[in-house]
């Protein structure tokens, strides 16, 4: 991805700005997903074909997490090394969640579904978070 592409991507040719708006964009949408699971487990586990219990502990995770992430991209500048720590958690997640599709869970259709598109957006983010905190590095902090 060109820095062109990210900074329109981001709507800002700032790298703090650029990673911080990556940081914020992945906080709400875990944050989002994570209070869907905790306040309908019941109903989504039904629809994906998990188990209400599981939704409610991956709910609070996200949670706690999401919250994390967005007072990281509260700070004017972020820490090379915590936004590394998120790259690599995303990464992490992405990744048990096709381990997970392949050996252990059976959910439905939607949820086979729904498990790969999330992972492929939490790949997307780790991403985009990886790029912009290379622009920022090869910028004068």
């Amino acid at each position: 991805m060109s820095a062109t592409q990210l900074a329109t991507l981001a709507r800002t040719s700032d790298p703090h700005t650029m990673l911080r708006r990556f940081l914020a964009l992945d906080a709400v949408v875990t944050g989002a997903n994570g209070l869907a699971y905790l306040a309908a487990s019941g109903p989504l586990g039904r629809f994906l074909g998990a188990e209400s219990g599981l939704l409610l502990a991956l709910g609070a995770f996200l949670a706690v997490y999401s919250a994390a992430v967005g007072l990281l991209a509260a700070r004017p500048r972020p820490a090379a090394l915590p936004v590394r720590a998120v790259v690599e958690a995303n990464l992490a997640w992405s990744a048990l969640s096709f381990v997970a599709l392949a050996l252990w869970l059976s959910p439905t259709t939607a949820g086979a579904v729904w498990t790969v598109l999330q992972a492929l957006t939490v790949t997307g983010f780790a991403l985009l978070q990886y790029v912009a905190l290379k622009a920022r590095q090869g910028s004068s902090e």
